[in-house]
């Protein structure tokens, strides 16, 4: 199918269900989730979905973007509408409008934005699961802000890169990298106090923000010093690192697009 009209949606979801956006065999994911609702709405297959960001297993987005692809001109209002009605209450659309047939929604995606929620010294209640991150050791967070900074700018990140491939390109800018007290979510069951890391570039590796939190993670807890987060940057060709941040912490913000 050519297909003749195209449609940048915006929608959010909790990804503590599913294996990622990807559709995988055998497992649900929010794309397969989101293919099924669509064929449900339009009553046929006859479209392509193209998603702007592959989030792992576990990771939610507070504002992702998906292009559709479809024959036949669309109400975006009325899309809207029946998706929100008939995807399940984990999954929503913010936004439906028509793009030119020049948009692409991989090369036109201009910054992403992630954020890690996090918290130390003692065990989180169980229904802060699917949004963050409870560290039982004591954190150096004055420390850890220091270590962030670092990341700024642009930087081989070939140690914080898992399974690339040959074609896989190690040089990333990051814009914004930071650890602060957590303002963006509040409940009654969140612990007193809790730490955003958050993250601003224009593209991020498989695992990447999720191995940048991890050896922070390290530098937090005395594990590793200053000095080695700049080693892991100014010699990219030692070995990838292993300390891997939990999934469920990970939200994908926002994505911005030129």
């Amino acid at each position: 199918m050519k297909a003749k009209h195209s449609y940048l949606i915006k929608f959010q979801y909790l990804g503590f269900r599913y294996h990622g956006w990807q559709v995988q065999p055998n497992v649900k994911t929010v794309q397969k989730m989101v293919e099924r609702t669509l064929s449900f709405v339009f009553e046929h297959k006859e479209f392509k979905v193209l998603g702007a960001s592959r989030t792992d297993m576990m990771v939610s987005a507070h504002m992702s973007a998906f292009e559709l692809f479809v024959d036949e001109p669309l109400d975006a209002y009325y899309l809207k509408k029946r998706l929100n009605k008939s995807l399940p209450n984990d999954i929503r659309v913010l936004e439906v409008e028509e793009v030119s047939e020049k948009f692409n929604i991989i090369k036109d995606s201009k910054e992403k934005e992630y954020l890690y929620l996090f918290s130390y010294g003692e065990k989180i209640h169980p229904f802060c699961a699917p949004f963050m991150q409870g560290y039982l050791e004591n954190l150096d967070i004055e420390l850890m802000q220091r270590g962030a900074k670092l990341f700024e700018g642009i930087h081989n990140f070939q140690r914080y890169a898992y399974k690339p491939s040959e074609r896989t390109n190690f040089i990333r800018e990051i814009n914004l990298c930071e650890i602060v007290e957590n303002t963006v979510y509040t409940a009654n069951f969140f612990p007193e106090k809790s730490f955003v890391f958050r993250v601003k570039g224009s593209g991020f590796m498989r695992y990447q923000v999720r191995l940048m939190m991890g050896v922070l993670y390290q530098l937090g807890k005395g594990e590793v010093t200053i000095e080695f987060i700049k080693d892991t940057i100014e010699n990219p060709n030692a070995n990838t690192l292993k300390e891997l941040a939990p999934a469920s912490g990970l939200q994908l913000v926002q994505i911005t697009f030129l």
